[in-house]
């Protein structure tokens, strides 16, 4: 379902849908359990193009909630969210907010906690390890809740649907896709078109993080890719653009 590369750390990380579908629920389970997280609720995402903001990302949806997503420079914007998940580099300055629930995140490849961390922050990774497996929301999800909050404007939990469908036809996206897709491209274009349009299609993903290009052929090769994202790639289709 997901596979990421980093070629800093060189660290492979593979997620099958069941694997996902778990994070997703464990996710979904600390959020509404420890910050009654639920329709109504915004969720702040401090993070990067990652397999672990997916789980963060689709675990808030499943709550009903809105998630609103920020680049470094934009922080003060976290101030609105009633809990906010953030990477372990970017606690300190969040720290200076007063944000009332902060969660951090190590980006371990195997989901472990934050090293040497003495903040104020909760670790995510040893909250949601003792969370169901199972998640059912309290409250029935609104599809015409705020889904997310982009710049000026938003999306229901329904246009995240609609929208990431329509994006999916519109980039040439089919089921049984394998995308590659850039970090780079992905952190510009949003979690709309590196998340939800490919899953809406029936594809899966894999995420480059720092990508060194001579190892994107090879990689394209062994993971069977059939499509690249902000990517081009001899021999492979780039979606968006004309055959």
């Amino acid at each position: 379902m997901l596979t990421q590369y980093d070629d800093v750390s060189g660290e492979r990380t593979e997620l099958s849908g069941t694997t996902l579908a778990n994070w997703v629920a464990k996710t979904a389970n600390l959020l509404q359990e420890e910050f009654d997280v639920g329709p109504g609720s915004t969720v702040g995402v401090a993070l990067p193009v990652h397999w672990q903001t997916a789980a963060v990302l689709l675990g808030a949806w499943s709550c009903g909630a809105a998630v609103l997503e920020t680049a470094a420079e934009d922080d003060d914007r976290l101030t609105a969210a009633d809990v906010v998940l953030a990477a372990a580099d970017r606690l300190p300055p969040l720290e200076e907010l007063g944000l009332d629930e902060l969660l951090g995140l190590s980006l371990h490849p195997m989901g472990m906690g934050m090293t040497g961390y003495t903040g104020p922050a909760r670790d995510f990774a040893l909250e949601v390890r003792g969370q169901g497996d199972v998640f059912s929301p309290r409250q029935p999800v609104d599809p015409t809740g705020v889904g997310l909050v982009l710049g000026g404007g938003s999306l229901t939990l329904a246009g995240l649907v609609d929208t990431a469908t329509e994006l999916a036809a519109r980039l040439g996206i089919v089921a049984g896709d394998r995308v590659m897709v850039d970090e780079r491209a992905a952190t510009e274009a949003g979690p709309v078109a590196w998340l939800l349009a490919p899953l809406a299609a029936g594809a899966s993903l894999v995420l480059c993080r720092s990508a060194a290009p001579s190892a994107l052929p090879h990689r394209a090769a062994t993971e069977r890719v059939t499509a690249t994202l902000g990517l081009s790639l001899e021999g492979v289709r780039e979606l968006g653009r004309p055959a």
